[in-house]
């Protein structure tokens, strides 16, 4: 029962990544051990190329169908966020559930945790019939105002 409550536990940290993947018997090899450390410290979504070129670029040599291999094996696990666009995949460090704030004079997307009143999911809630377990929000907007 323990090993149950463990891996329903948010991943918020790289310990928490790392230990998630010990908890689900993978292997934390040291490529997967790069991945997970950029996407902490970089702290934004990011293309498995940026990731590849990011990681290469530090001297942590790893070939392109490794990288690819990893986020795939990570996020099919929910240790990573993966957003789909129609330009591809993005990769994140936050898998539980959490917001976004899409930038986008910057086309940066950002994590956010926000909490709605309980009188709004009550309302939602009876407008729809739906028991609301949890939710995720797309905010949309701009870094620095248009001309």
């Amino acid at each position: 029962m323990q090993k149950q409550a463990e891996s329903t536990k948010p991943i918020r940290s790289l310990e928490d990544a790392l230990e998630r993947c010990q908890i689900l018997g993978m292997r934390v090899s040291r490529q997967r051990r790069f991945i997970l450390e950029l996407l902490w410290q970089a702290n934004e979504h990011l293309s498995a190329r940026e990731i590849y070129d990011r990681l290469n670029q530090e001297g942590k040599e790893i070939g392109h169908t490794s990288v690819y291999q990893n986020l795939e094996a990570l996020s099919s696990q929910g240790i990573i966020e993966c957003i789909e666009r129609c330009d591809g995949r993005l990769y994140g460090n936050i898998s539980d559930a959490h917001s976004h704030v899409n930038c986008l004079d910057t086309h940066q997307i950002l994590d956010v945790h926000v909490e709605l009143p309980e009188e709004f999911i009550r309302a939602v809630e009876e407008k729809t019939g739906v028991k609301i377990t949890e939710y995720t929000i797309n905010f949309y907007g701009y870094r620095q105002v248009p001309e």
